[in-house]
């Protein structure tokens, strides 16, 4: 770590070292306005036979060499303050997140447990039950979903048959075309389909495709009540297996825990002593001040005064 100018009990405190550095950083920064603010020329012009005056001038001031160096003079013992602030800070936060050393605590390993999923059967999923299946079911399911998928595409949402069936009552009796420039012709328009026969048809497709999604339907709750049945069986064999394993597996959890809290305790022994030193060093370091170094004691007593006594 950097070395630092912390000291106990003697300097400058937290806030007042704090409060100079703003002072120093407010008085440099008034010192940049004053440098940064020159010219070289001032400018005026002639308005009806009188000067008037455009841009000020603002020539260096005569004191530039002490201006600057009362400048560096902040910036430095700014510098100075904030990085003794910093190693405070960092000593602080050091202490604060220091942890005990263990290393001498023997915690027990953890048991080597049965596994209660040795032996146990996987739930089977929805392909098992589709494979359950006789090839005429299947085949029947097959021709069934592509009945209902086709038939409720076209009758269906934005099928062909809704759109005929939406626009029918929108076509107009006559159109007029733009045959060329300011002339037009009239289009006639002769409708090939009524609302009664496309009505009609959406029935008639609706009760085959309600026929065929019914057949769907039975195939998929066949098959979902395969699945469920046979994982019940397979619940059954697990829970058997899963039983025989928690016996075990509690003997060697009950000495894990015997050995564990004896573990624990010692810990905890280790760790009451290392919070005792903890928060006697975190009191040193908190009562630690900044001891001033002689090239910035001019500067730090120019602003002390201007501290309110309680700093």
């Amino acid at each position: 770590m950097i070395k630092n100018s912390l000291t106990p009990n003697k300097g400058l405190s937290l806030s007042q070292a704090q409060s100079i550095s703003n002072l120093c950083n407010q008085s440099a920064t008034e010192i940049a306005a004053i440098l940064h603010g020159v010219n070289n020329y001032k400018k005026t012009v002639k308005v009806e036979g009188e000067d008037k005056e455009i841009l000020k001038a603002k020539p260096l001031p005569e004191n530039v060499l002490e201006l600057l160096k009362k400048k560096s003079a902040l910036h430095a013992c700014q510098a100075f303050l904030m990085e003794n602030l910093k190693a405070k800070d960092t000593l602080l936060t050091e202490a604060r997140q220091a942890k005990p050393d263990l290393s001498e605590v023997q915690y027990p390993e953890k048991p080597d447990f049965v596994d209660p999923t040795v032996g146990s059967l996987a739930e089977v999923k929805e392909s098992w039950g589709w494979e359950q299946l006789s090839a005429g079911e299947l085949n029947e399911f097959w021709e069934a979903e592509a009945y209902a998928a086709h038939i409720g595409q076209f009758i269906h949402g934005h099928g062909p048959l809704t759109q005929l069936r939406s626009e029918l009552p929108q076509i107009p009796a006559l159109e007029w075309m733009t045959i060329h420039d300011g002339v037009k012709s009239a289009v006639d328009i002769e409708v090939h389909h009524n609302a009664e026969d496309l009505l009609a048809l959406h029935n008639e497709l609706a009760t085959v495709h309600r026929e065929k999604e019914q057949r769907v339907n039975y195939f998929k709750a066949k098959v979902k009540n395969l699945v469920t049945k046979e994982n019940a069986r397979i619940a059954k064999l697990n829970a058997d297996l899963q039983n025989a394993a928690a016996k075990t597996n509690n003997d060697l959890q009950a000495e894990y825990e015997t050995q564990m809290k004896a573990a624990n305790e010692k810990a905890n022994d280790i760790r009451k002593e290392f919070e005792v030193e903890r928060q006697a060093k975190i009191s040193e370091i908190a009562a630690m001040r900044i001891s001033v170094d002689q090239r910035f004691q001019e500067t730090i007593d120019e602003f002390l005064t201007k501290l309110p006594e309680k700093e």
